[in-house]
C-alpha cells in the first residue's frame, strides 16, 4: 500500500542558513534529511532553573525562586540505507549534511555573523518536537560498505537544542503577548519555505503575504523584514 494511502508521514530534518542578526529566525533551506524509516524512539527533555538563598527564618530552607526555563533538548537516530550501489552516494551525502550542522556556514561568515546551520525536525502531527534548534552533536556509525569503500548503510545519533525566540507585543494597551515574530529574509527564502518552516503547511504562504502586503510571492528581497503571524491565525485557510 502506498505511504500516502496508509496515511504515513515521514520524519524530516530540514537544515537552514542561520540568521544574520541577533534574534532573527532561520534563513534559506540548505538541504533536507528525509528519514527512510521513522524513529523508533525520541528523547525529549526540558528543565527549569530555581535558586534558594540561605535564610535563617525557615527551618527547612527558604522558598525557591524561579530563574528561568531552559531550552528543550531532543535526541534521535537517523537510519540511512542504500538499496542499490547506485544510491550509495545518497547515504554519504546525507551523513555529510548532518555533520555540516556542526560547522560554520560560508554564508554566515560572509555576513559577518558566523554560525552553524539551524535545523527543524518535523514529523506529521507530532507538534511537540517541531521547534527550531541547533545541533550539539552528530555521531555516525557506518555498518555496510560497497567493494570500493562507498558507505551503504549508516546510523546517525543526533542531539538538538531548542533555539528560543522572543515573542512580540501586539497590543500596547493590554500588554498581551502574541506569537508574532519578525523574520529578516536571506537569499533563497520564499513565502512557501517560510510557511512550511513556521506552520508545517506550505499552503499558508498566503497568511504571510497578506500580513505583509506582498504582491509578488516569488520575489523576496534579502534583508526584508516580514511579520510571521501566530500559528492560530488563518489556520482554516
Amino acid at each position: 500500500m502506498p505511504a500516502s494511502a496508509a496515511g504515513l508521514s515521514r520524519a524530516v530534518l530540514s537544515v537552514h542558513q542561520p540568521p544574520t542578526d541577533l534574534g532573527g529566525s532561520a534563513g534559506g533551506l540548505i538541504g533536507e534529511v528525509r528519514f527512510q524509516f521513522n524513529p523508533s524512539q525520541l528523547r525529549l527533555g526540558r528543565s527549569a532553573s530555581w535558586t534558594t538563598a540561605p535564610a535563617v527564618a525557615y527551618t527547612r530552607g527558604a522558598p525557591p525562586k524561579f530563574t528561568g526555563a531552559q531550552p528543550a533538548g531532543l535526541g534521535l537516530e537517523v537510519f540511512l540505507n542504500a538499496p542499490t550501489t547506485s544510491a550509495a552516494a545518497t547515504v554519504q551525502d546525507q551523513v555529510a549534511l548532518l555533520l555540516s550542522c556542526c560547522e560554520v556556514t560560508e554564508q554566515s561568515i560572509a555576513a559577518k555573523a558566523p554560525s552553524p546551520p539551524w535545523v527543524r525536525f518535523s514529523w506529521g502531527a507530532f507538534k511537540t518536537v517541531q521547534f527550531t534548534a541547533y545541533v550539539t552533536s552528530v555521531d555516525a556509525t557506518y555498518t555496510l560498505f560497497s567493494p570500493n569503500g562507498m558507505p551503504l548503510r549508516a546510523t546517525c545519533s543526533l542531539s538538538l537544542t531548542e533555539i528560543s525566540t522572543a515573542t512580540k507585543r501586539q497590543n500596547p494597551t493590554s500588554g498581551a503577548l502574541s506569537a508574532h515574530r519578525i523574520h529578516r529574509t536571506v537569499a533563497g527564502d520564499t513565502l512557501a519555505s517560510l510557511a512550511w518552516r513556521e506552520y508545517g503547511d506550505v499552503g499558508r504562504w498566503r497568511v504571510i503575504a497578506e500580513a505583509n502586503s506582498v504582491d509578488d510571492p516569488m520575489r523576496l528581497r534579502p534583508g526584508t523584514e516580514l511579520l510571521l503571524p501566530a500559528a492560530s491565525e488563518g489556520a482554516g485557510r
